[in-house]
C-alpha cells in the first residue's frame, strides 16, 4: 500500500511539477540548440577544430564560474537564478534565429554565444540541483530525483533527433523552436513557489570554497561524488562510438545514432522503475554494485563484435548509471544542509563536467596508444576496480543502509 499512497503525492506538489516541466522543456531545447549550432558551424567553416572549440568555449566558463555560482545559489532565490539562466539561453536562441535569418551570424558570433551558453549553465546547474529538495518532503526526494532523471533522459534522447528533423527546414526553424520552448521553461520556473530560508551573510572566497571543505569532511558525499568521477573517467566510451560503429560493428550513421541512444534508453527505463520502487535498504552496496555492473557492461561492449550485443551492453550501462545517479544525488541532498546545497551542488557539477570532458580525452588518448577495444576493456576493468576499492576506502558509504541518515530516522 505504501507505493499507491506515496506516488500521487509527488504529482500533488505543484511547485515540483512546474520545476520538472521547466527542466525537461529547457533541456529539450538545449539539446536541439546544440545540434543546430554544431551543424551550422560545420556548414560555415567545415572545420573539426572549430567544432571542438565550440565545446571548449562552453566548458571553460562552466569550470571557472561554477563555484561562485554555488555560492550565489546559497545566498539568493534559487528559482530566480534558474529562471534568469533559462532566459539567457532563450536570448541566445533568439539572436541565432534573427541573425541567421539576416545572414550576419558567423564563426565569431557562434564562439561568443557559446561562451554565454557556458556561463548560463554554470549558474543554472548548482541552483537547479539545490532547488529540488525544497519542493518535496525528504520521503519523496528519491522519487523526485528519479522522475527528474527520467525526464532528462527523454529530453536527451528526443532533443537531438527532433532538432535534426526540424533542421531540414533550416537552422532558423530550430532556433525559433528553441526560443519558444525556452520562454515556456522560463515562465514555468518563474511560477515555482517555495519557502525560502534566510540567506547566509558570509562573503569572500572562504564562503565560495566552503562547499569543497564540506565535501572533503563528509566522506559519504566525497565517496559518492568521486565514485562517479572515476567511473565516468575510466568507463566512458562515447568518444569512441564512431570507431566501433564503422570499423568493428560494420554499421553506418543510423547504427551510430542507435548506439548513442542506447545508454539513455536504459537509464530511462530504470529511472521510471525507481519512481515506482525506490531503493530502501542496503543503498551503499547497491550504489557500488551498480558501478561494478557499469564496468562489466563496458567490458562486454568492448569485446563484442555483434551489433545487438553491443546495443544491449550499452543499455545495461545506462541502466546501471541511472541507479548510481539517483542514489548519489539523493544521498548528497539528504546529507547536505540547505544552506550548503548550492555550493555542494557546484562541487558535484565540476566533478561531472571534469569526468565527461576528461573521460572523452582519456578514451581517445588510450585508444591512440593501445587501440579502441583495449581502451574500452581496460576502462571497464578499471571501473570495476574502483567499485571494489571504494568498499575499503569509503566504508561509511559502502555500509549505508537506508537513504535517510540514521540520526534522522
Amino acid at each position: 500500500m505504501a507505493h499507491t499512497t506515496e506516488q500521487p503525492r509527488l504529482w500533488a506538489h505543484t511547485a515540483f511539477v512546474r520545476y520538472w516541466f521547466s527542466r525537461v522543456i529547457s533541456t529539450l531545447a538545449n539539446q536541439m540548440l546544440m545540434v543546430a549550432l554544431a551543424w551550422q558551424m560545420y556548414d560555415l567553416t567545415s572545420s573539426a577544430w572549430d567544432l571542438g572549440l565550440v565545446g571548449l568555449l562552453q566548458f571553460i566558463p562552466a569550470l571557472v564560474l561554477t563555484l561562485p555560482a554555488g555560492h550565489l545559489a546559497d545566498r539568493f532565490h534559487r528559482g530566480a537564478i534558474v529562471a534568469m539562466c533559462i532566459a539567457s539561453q532563450a536570448a541566445v536562441a533568439a539572436v541565432l534565429w534573427m541573425g541567421t535569418g539576416s545572414g550576419w551570424v558567423d564563426r565569431d558570433v557562434i564562439f561568443i554565444l557559446s561562451v554565454v551558453l557556458g556561463a548560463a549553465r554554470a549558474f543554472q546547474m548548482p541552483a537547479q540541483q539545490a532547488l529540488a529538495p525544497l519542493l518535496v518532503p525528504p520521503a519523496l526526494l528519491q522519487r523526485a530525483i528519479a522522475m527528474s532523471t527520467s525526464g532528462m533522459q527523454v529530453a536527451i534522447i528526443g532533443g537531438p533527433a527532433l532538432g535534426g528533423l526540424i533542421y531540414a527546414w533550416g537552422p532558423t526553424a530550430v532556433y525559433a523552436t528553441c526560443t519558444c520552448l525556452l520562454v515556456i521553461g522560463f515562465v514555468l520556473m518563474v511560477l515555482v513557489r517555495y519557502t525560502r530560508k534566510a540567506a547566509p551573510r558570509a562573503t569572500g572566497w572562504r564562503s565560495v570554497l566552503a562547499g569543497v571543505g564540506f565535501v572533503w569532511r563528509h566522506k559519504i558525499i566525497l565517496g559518492a561524488i568521486s565514485l562517479d568521477l572515476f567511473a565516468v573517467l575510466l568507463g566512458g566510451a562515447t568518444a569512441l562510438l564512431p570507431i566501433f560503429a564503422r570499423d568493428i560493428l560494420d554499421t553506418g550513421p543510423e547504427g551510430l545514432g542507435v548506439l548513442r541512444a542506447a545508454p539513455a534508453a536504459g537509464a530511462l527505463v530504470v529511472s521510471l522503475a525507481l519512481m515506482r520502487w525506490p531503493l530502501r535498504r542496503r543503498v551503499g552496496h547497491k550504489l557500488l554494485g551498480s558501478v561494478g555492473i557499469f564496468g562489466i557492461g563496458m567490458v562486454v561492449f568492448g569485446l563484442s563484435t555483434s551489433f545487438w550485443l553491443s546495443l544491449a551492453a550499452l543499455a545495461i550501462t545506462g541502466a546501471a548509471d541511472s541507479i548510481s545517479v539517483v542514489t548519489r544525488l539523493t544521498l548528497m541532498q539528504l546529507e547536505t544542509p540547505d544552506e550548503m546545497r548550492g555550493r555542494v551542488a557546484a562541487v558535484n557539477s565540476i566533478f561531472i563536467g571534469a569526468s565527461n570532458q576528461l573521460g572523452e580525452f582519456e578514451s581517445g588518448a588510450t585508444a591512440a596508444l593501445v587501440g579502441p577495444v583495449a581502451s574500452v576493456v581496460l576502462g571497464g576493468f578499471g571501473t570495476i576496480a574502483i567499485a571494489l576499492g571504494w568498499l575499503k576506502l569509503f566504508p561509511e558509504l559502502a555500509s549505508r543502509d537506508e537513504m535517510t541518515p540514521q540520526d534522522k530516522v
